[in-house]
């Protein structure tokens, strides 16, 4: 029979009970601790959390739709942005900004303010936002381009222009205007002043800030100048490259004897020079033709003027002249060197035997601007030798396309529109090149399509087969995966509006072929949009945009060798629907 020790037990339930009870004190603040932050929690749920605020007004406690209602009736929306300068006031229609506030936007900011999902984090921060609160800045839309345009608009009529200091040679007396200065609002002050107003829900009169714009001489500096001047009467100094020689007179220096800072006489003339000497490299090309060279262009490095070198090679021979008594200078001009990638001694050997691959387009309709550019364009690329393992870039020998480099304005797609454009027409050079690229087996690295279906590149083809350049965001690339060099011939009809590309070099038995194009997705244009304008007479009507239709185009390109694909690729070309646009004459016929 078992005999239960009374007092041991009792002894055991003491201590048993006793450490329990240590526990209980030692968890019993936590549990507490996380009750209150399950409550606190629970109480903010769905709800903006306590010490929150939005341009200076609380928003703690409320939910998205209180407080997107509170942001509405404390910071109401203002018409007029009202700018002052000295006796001037400036008022700017908010509309015309296409300026909102975004109440709701700017509650969701505040609403996950300390929601990371972070646990820790969070209720650090949650706690943190009791003693020290948050303020976030009020939520708003704004067109900035349309408020640039009004400060503009508002520093032509505040701004005066300084006159900058000039000095010249008139009938060998020295002639030296000083200068006067001028104002100009500080644009991106103000434009910074004004934007955070908005956003503090502020609607003050801002006062337009003003700096003053000064560059004329003081009359020590006036002294020193006619000083220099006097003594460069009669010297010159001569800059030479190459064959090229360019000789400046005294009345050429004198005017770049001002300080550097006002100095625009110095800069336009080294950028008239640049004009004169810089130029590409030049390949030796040969036009094959009949099985002989017809044709021969010798080799000859690229230029290009090292600027800053010779401004101060120039000042530094001015400033020589006037405290010496030499009558002249020569200065070589410093340039950058790019030699030609194919030198006369190669063009012999290069294995330009054969028609390797041909392409051709029509572009009959084109104004006579279109037609000029295309013959502009293609002419480029004529004779061009591309070497084996080289990625041919079309925009890199394109060069710059301007009214300056000799194109025309014709039709071009820019920001989704169709319009007048300078090269309007390049891209169908771009087109052909594609075409005879693809008929040679070439790997094509860098082809985008036209924005919509152009019907010039549809004319003797199936669409999908045209490529888009716009120097410098969209290039037409491909490599020369042959062994060989190969050459570009281009032959341009202006009368049958014809293009051909054709490319030589040594064939190496690889075969291409191109898929059908499959077309799907197709999509009708939107309906003709006309829009009145003010400036055309009523009765007239005229078309600024064509309509074309929406579509997806797919055709397999695939280039086999010996029996091998050593390249294939789905071009795949997403046509937008266009719409024809319209300008409504509404002025009256006088």
């Amino acid at each position: 029979m078992v005999k239960f020790n009374r007092d041991k037990i009792s002894t055991i339930n003491k201590k048993y009970f006793s450490k329990r009870g240590v526990v209980l004190i030692l968890v019993s603040p936590i549990i507490l601790f996380i009750l209150l932050i399950t409550l606190f929690n629970g109480l903010y749920y769905g709800k903006i959390f306590p010490g929150i605020y939005i341009a200076g007004i609380s928003v703690g406690g409320l939910s998205l739709e209180e407080a997107t209602e509170k942001l509405r009736g404390s910071i109401p929306m203002s018409n007029t942005l009202t700018l002052t300068s000295k006796n001037q006031n400036f008022e700017i229609p908010l509309s015309d900004l296409e300026f909102i506030y975004d109440y709701s936007g700017s509650a969701h900011k505040a609403y996950d303010i300390v929601r990371t999902g972070n646990f820790y984090i969070d209720q650090k921060e949650r706690l943190e936002l009791l003693y020290a609160g948050k303020n976030i800045k009020l939520q708003y839309k704004i067109k900035e381009d349309k408020l640039d345009e009004h400060l503009s608009i508002i520093a032509g009529q505040i701004a005066t222009e300084p006159v900058l200091p000039s000095i010249k040679l008139v009938n060998r007396q020295i002639i030296i205007d000083k200068g006067s200065p001028g104002e100009d609002i500080e644009f991106e002050k103000l434009k910074m002043s004004i934007l955070d107003n908005l956003t503090n829900g502020n609607n003050v009169s801002l006062q337009i800030p003003i700096a003053k714009i000064d560059k004329s001489l003081k009359q020590a500096e006036i002294d020193t100048l006619e000083n220099k001047a006097k003594n460069l009467i009669g010297k010159n100094i001569t800059l030479i490259i190459d064959n090229l020689s360019f000789n400046y007179k005294d009345a050429d220096l004198i005017p770049l004897l001002l300080p550097d800072s006002n100095n625009t006489k110095l800069n336009e003339l080294l950028t008239l020079l640049e004009k004169d000497v810089n130029r590409d490299s030049q390949n030796s090309t040969f036009v094959f033709q009949d099985g002989k060279v017809s044709e021969f262009t010798p080799s000859q490095d690229g230029l290009k003027v090292n600027k800053l070198s010779l401004k101060t090679l120039l000042l530094e021979r001015i400033e020589n002249l006037t405290t010496s008594e030499d009558s002249s200078s020569t200065i070589e001009i410093p340039v950058e060197r790019v030699s030609p990638k194919i030198t006369t001694a190669e063009v012999n050997n290069l294995g330009i035997i054969e028609l390797v691959g041909k392409g051709s387009s029509k572009f009959s309709g084109s104004i006579a601007s279109r037609v000029h550019n295309v013959g502009m364009a293609s002419s480029k690329f004529n004779g061009v030798l591309i070497p084996p393992g080289e990625i041919f870039s079309f925009n890199t020998i394109l060069g710059d396309v301007s009214t300056f480099t000799g194109y025309k304005q014709a039709y071009i797609i820019k920001d989704g529109k169709t319009v007048l454009g300078d090269g309007g027409g390049v891209c169908q050079v771009s087109t052909t090149l594609f075409r005879a690229v693809l008929n040679a087996g070439l790997q094509v690295v860098d082809r985008k399509a036209h924005s919509y279906r152009v019907s010039y590149y549809e004319q003797d083809s199936s669409p999908g087969l045209d490529a888009t350049v716009f120097d410098p965001v969209t290039d037409f690339k491909f490599k020369n995966d042959t062994p060989g060099h190969l050459l570009l011939q281009t032959a341009f009809d202006p009368k049958r509006y014809t293009l051909v590309f054709e490319i030589y070099g040594t064939k190496d038995g690889r075969i291409s072929t191109i898929t059908k194009p499959i077309v799907t997705g197709v999509t009708a244009p939107p309906e003709d949009l006309y829009t009145d304008d003010p400036t055309l007479p009523i009765g007239t009507v005229k078309q600024v945009d064509f309509k074309a239709w929406g579509s997806k185009v797919t055709f397999a390109y695939k280039v086999e060798k010996d029996g091998v694909v050593i390249f294939e690729k789905t071009f795949v070309s997403n046509y937008r629907p266009w719409q024809a646009k319209f300008l409504r004459g509404t002025a009256p016929v006088n």
